[in-house]
């Protein structure tokens, strides 16, 4: 049997001019990952990441674990959907009748209101109900999502078989998919785990022969540790 091993990125910057990159926080939260793995020995045969800079930079704090010398192997497909063009949609087409109104300014620095609302927007995106406006790039619907995400990970367990361990550093919903791909559970659910991930979380999925198995869910080896309570974060 092979191993998907699925890590969230660290923390991101919230809040600031630019979502996708690590913060302080989120750089030691993969770096205590990468130490706790160095000290009990795992090493992995190849690594993998999106695009986005946030999965970069947590693919290169892992590099040294891993022999393949082509890794990490970017693959755009692992990216990300991009939250803000749902939330633009939501707030021009849903907030008023749905208790955001007046729509609150936008970027969003409160993270409750944020979560408030991402998962209002989240809601009306996976029952097809968000419709683009014109001048709004980036706009994914979520079928297509789901396609490419579930089609990158069939292409990386086709390529890597008999016993590899393969790391993908991603993001929340990327492994809430992966989970579904597995798991074969509804919209709902997948969309209700990308809430529950941690950042540098850890989940492993199993498979060959045919078969496919969820061994471990956002698993936090290196956090839940004394002293490091307060660098458990979700975004």
């Amino acid at each position: 049997m092979s191993e998907l091993i699925l890590v969230r990125h660290g923390q991101a910057t919230f809040g600031a001019e630019t979502y996708d990159k690590l913060s302080e926080l989120g750089i030691e939260q993969v770096r205590r990952l990468a130490g706790h793995w160095r000290e009990f020995g795992e090493t992995f045969d190849c690594l993998y990441c999106g695009s986005l800079l946030r999965q970069r930079e947590t693919a290169a704090e892992l590099r040294e674990l891993v022999g393949d010398e082509e890794s990490p192997r970017i693959d755009p497909a692992l990216n990300e959907y991009d939250g803000d063009p749902l939330i633009r949609s939501y707030l021009r087409d849903f907030a008023a009748e749905e208790d955001f109104d007046p729509a609150p300014a936008w970027p969003m620095r409160d993270r409750t209101l944020f979560q408030r609302l991402f998962e209002a927007a989240a809601a009306k995106w996976i029952a097809g109900r968000l419709r683009p406006a014109e001048d709004e790039p980036g706009f994914e619907r979520w079928p297509d999502f789901q396609l490419r995400v579930h089609q990158a990970l069939d292409r990386i367990m086709a390529r890597h078989s008999r016993g590899s361990r393969v790391l993908v550093a991603t993001s929340g919903g990327v492994i809430a998919l992966a989970l579904q791909r597995v798991l074969r559970y509804p919209d709902s659910v997948a969309i209700a785990t990308n809430w529950m991930v941690h950042n540098s979380s850890v989940s492993r999925i199993k498979y060959g022969n045919g078969r496919i198995s969820l061994m471990q869910f956002n698993s936090l080896p290196h956090l839940e540790r004394a002293g490091s309570a307060d660098m458990i974060t979700y975004r």
